[in-house]
């Protein structure tokens, strides 16, 4: 099966409605990161067809989930899963936040080859940013601890807006750990297609 023909079938899977050039564009960005994965490490999942399904797919189970008109991505990384969100949600603005200089040039020149009109790129530690605005939705799948999240980046979330953890195996020992000031409001298993593994959204709000 062609990557096109796998994301096509996964979108489907997935029940999303995407705009008629997001696909396309998908695979321009993964087109993107296979090549700055073979001189920057990006990420350890390197064959085509895993990354359709661990990257792509996996970032765009959550689009249901994504209301906000403005969404910070902490710790981005190659940009999972903020720049599949951008594509599948233009009308939203997605800041991609992380504190390494080689991951924010790779994402930099996504947002240049894709002309991502609805992303910025910052280069900094989520302790120490003070953007100067606040964001309806912080999300992260790169965090390994829910408390250093709720933390780290619970300053950033506009009143009334959500925290958006993505963890595999539902974590609740670590939901047992949060710091005072933040509640669960919302733990969804997600069904990704091509990925056998456990997968949740855990939506975090101010208690």
């Amino acid at each position: 099966m062609s990557l096109a023909a796998q994301l096509a079938e996964g979108v489907a899977e997935l029940h999303l409605a995407l705009p008629p050039s997001a696909q396309s564009r998908l695979l321009d960005y993964l087109g993107l990161l296979q090549k700055w994965n073979r001189i920057y490490n990006l990420t350890a999942v390197r064959e085509p067809a895993r990354m359709v399904s661990h990257h792509l797919l996996d970032s765009l189970a959550v689009v249901p989930q994504v209301t906000a008109a403005t969404v910070l991505d902490v710790g981005s990384g190659a940009g999972l899963p903020g720049i599949p969100l951008a594509l599948a949600l233009p009308r939203t603005h997605v800041t991609l936040l992380d504190s390494s200089h080689k991951r924010t040039a790779f994402l930099q020149q996504v947002v240049l080859e894709l002309r991502l009109d609805n992303v910025a790129v910052v280069c900094a530690r989520v302790e120490e940013w003070r953007p100067g605005r606040a964001f309806e939705m912080v999300i992260s799948r790169a965090f390994s601890a829910l408390a250093d999240f709720v933390t780290l980046a619970g300053r950033q979330v506009a009143a009334g807006g959500r925290l958006a953890a993505m963890k595999g195996i539902y974590p609740r020992e670590e939901i047992a750990r949060l710091p005072g000031g933040w509640k669960l409001a919302r733990a969804l298993p997600l069904a990704v297609p091509g990925l056998r593994a456990q997968r949740h959204l855990l939506l975090f709000e101010r208690a």
